[in-house]
């Protein structure tokens, strides 16, 4: 007599396997096409400037017809398609990358000739993404580790940074999003948000001196409003403490903006005898995190030594930046497929 198949002695976790098989073919094929696409303009490119009557100032040429187009296909400015080109004549003819060219996200393409000293060094970080299924943030650990290397001067091959084995992770990033020309799952807005939520729970758990005033607390300079991030109130520097998000590279220009906002908070916000407003701006990208302090010129050297001493230390704020981007950024994966 056979036996019946019952929710309780049956395996459900084979559907899971088939699910996660599937879709990490998919994001490979896709990921395949991508790669393949960067190669093939970037012969066309290569072919392009290697004529006499063009040379490489054709290449602003294409991006400006590019952008002209109303496409809206992103990553065709004048140094993507310099990348697709180097990429192209990086690799032409070179057999023992054509079976791994496509395995790997054009992410750690782009970082691997950016790193790699030599052919052989290439070969070598390209054959590990495929191997291991690198995201590329392991991939930079294992360069910045110098694993190339240790493996050449070491008699015995050295163990590579464990990793999990993670295809979807390791091909699923922005180029693959954009290639797709899908909608937008999880908007800059709504990415800036949620590190927010969780900063302002890190600030105030940081320690007993912080109070909460407010989330996109306005302030007014003339007729026009303005919106600061986070303001916080440290009891013990007895002074407002706003702090600015931006999301992507720190640029010198919110540093000015910072300082605008710290001037409207101490002329309409701050008390008669409290100490001068305090700025943080922190910029997140998938990339780095940035911390700087915003400090009045004004102030003597006690007092600044005060603000440093009672305020987050920006290593630790760093650590924490990264850590709430990538925890972010996971979710916005997951919300993706």
């Amino acid at each position: 007599m056979s036996r019946q198949l019952t929710p309780q002695n049956h395996d459900f976790n084979q559907i899971i396997s088939i699910i996660e098989e599937s879709r990490s073919r998919a994001l490979r094929a896709v990921n395949a096409e991508l790669i393949q696409m960067y190669w093939n303009v970037g012969e066309y490119l290569s072919d392009l400037c290697a004529n006499a009557a063009f040379g490489d100032k054709v290449i602003d040429e294409v991006a400006s017809y590019i952008a002209g187009s109303g496409t809206n296909i992103k990553g065709f400015n004048r140094r993507g398609l310099y990348r697709m080109k180097q990429f192209y004549e990086t690799y032409k003819g070179d057999e023992f990358v054509t079976p791994l060219v496509t395995q790997i996200s054009w992410t750690n393409h782009l970082q691997i000739m950016s790193s790699a000293k030599s052919m052989d060094e290439r070969h070598f970080y390209l054959q590990l993404c495929a191997k291991e299924h690198y995201s590329k943030r392991e991939l930079e650990r294992q360069i910045d580790s110098a694993y190339y290397e240790r493996c050449k001067l070491s008699a015995q091959k050295p163990i590579p940074e464990a990793a999990p084995q993670n295809v979807r992770n390791s091909i699923l990033d922005t180029y693959v999003l954009e290639f797709l020309d899908l909608p937008e799952q999880f908007s800059e807005r709504s990415f800036k948000k949620a590190i927010i939520e969780n900063l302002k729970q890190f600030i105030l758990e940081f320690g007993r001196d912080f109070s909460f005033v407010g989330e996109e607390y306005r302030v007014q300079v003339g007729n026009t409003d303005f919106y600061v991030d986070l303001l916080f109130y440290n009891r013990t520097l007895s002074c407002l403490v706003a702090i600015e998000l931006k999301i992507g590279k720190f640029k010198p220009e919110h540093i000015g903006q910072i300082n605008f906002y710290l001037e409207a908070l101490d002329r309409d916000v701050k008390k008669p005898n409290e100490n001068p407003s305090v700025g943080l701006i922190l910029c997140a990208s998938k990339d780095d995190a940035v911390v700087e302090y915003a400090l009045s010129r004004t102030m003597s050297p006690m007092l600044v030594s005060d603000y440093t001493l009672y305020l987050p230390d920006k290593k630790i704020l760093q650590g924490k930046l990264r850590e709430l981007t990538e925890v972010v950024l996971d979710t916005e994966h997951e919300d993706a497929e």
